[in-house]
């Protein structure tokens, strides 16, 4: 547990502090997606399946500068898993190969409702968990997030030392959000993604990032990400907003607007530092972005 609610309230003001000075330096989180559940080998190629190159796709991104990476693993025939086993290689060749990196491991019920196969992840005490805030349609399936679920997932995050990657589609999950945090069940720091373009979610109009916005804890941290044919635009917004962003075939799988050109983790990556160098900014590195709470917290010699 993170302590007495004395000590845990100096605690969440200082990172509050460091949150609002990084916000002020105009620092761009990069929050890099490289697998996710759908893309597959046969729709495009460039995607990596098996932890080996997620391991090494993600060491590139490393390389060229990201402040974290979400992970998801598949199984041998590219299935999704909650499996730690299948996890547990990706996370031990990233921590062998890009020291300091914040690593999320994802928790979805997109393909595993049960809420305890979900977190069976969290044994192996990655940095962040992901933590969808309501349950969701997709154009081809569902995401099921029911309010016992996450409230047991936020709590075996807490127990194992994982803050939570805090993921929101619509206003009715950042209200939620609020309600959890206002029932102590969440803690700062927060980590957000507004996710924009989903079928049956926000899109990326003004209207909808402004009322997402309007509900944003003051001390958030917030990512903006986009799905499909999205994703550019989307990235262009959070560039002028001085927001953060989501990026990787998890959500897009083609580099161009006609949707001719399959993409890759990397051509995607070189564009956005390209965007973010013309929009005078700079990326916040993994070791910023870790040293703002975002690292497992029951391993003190990461923070």
């Amino acid at each position: 547990m993170r302590g007495e609610s004395s000590q845990t309230l100096q605690t969440c003001k200082g990172y509050a502090l460091v949150i609002h000075y990084y916000i002020r330096t105009m620092k761009t989180i990069i929050n890099y997606t490289p697998t996710g559940m759908i893309p597959q080998k046969s729709t495009c190629p460039n995607v990596p399946i098996s932890s080996a190159e997620i391991v090494e796709q993600v060491h590139k991104a490393y390389e060229l500068g990201i402040s974290m990476v979400h992970v998801h693993a598949r199984k041998e025939d590219g299935t999704p898993t909650a499996e730690a086993k299948y996890y547990a290689p990706i996370l031990e060749g990233i921590r062998d190969h890009c020291p300091g990196l914040v690593v999320c491991t994802s928790l979805s019920g997109r393909n595993v409702p049960d809420p305890v196969a979900r977190a069976e992840v969290l044994s192996l005490r990655p940095d962040m968990g992901s933590l969808t805030l309501s349950s969701l349609n997709f154009p081809k399936s569902a995401s099921l997030n029911a309010p016992d679920t996450i409230a047991y997932l936020a709590r075996e995050m807490e127990l194992n030392g994982v803050n939570p990657e805090l993921e929101v589609f619509d206003l009715g999950m950042m209200n939620y959000l609020n309600y959890l945090r206002r029932k102590g069940q969440l803690k700062p720091p927060y980590y957000i993604n507004i996710i924009l373009g989903n079928i049956s979610g926000a899109q990326n109009d003004p209207a909808s990032i402004a009322a997402l916005l309007r509900s944003t804890p003051d001390e958030a941290l917030v990512s903006l990400g986009g799905i499909g044919k999205f994703q550019l635009d989307t990235h262009l917004t959070a560039l002028a907003m001085n927001l953060g962003v989501r990026i990787g075939l998890e959500d897009n799988i083609y580099f161009d607007r006609k949707r001719d050109k399959l993409a890759s983790n990397i051509g995607l990556l070189e564009r956005l530092h390209e965007l973010i160098s013309l929009a005078e900014r700079e990326h916040m590195s993994h070791h910023e972005f870790g040293k703002l709470g975002f690292y497992n917290f029951s391993q003190p010699n990461k923070s």
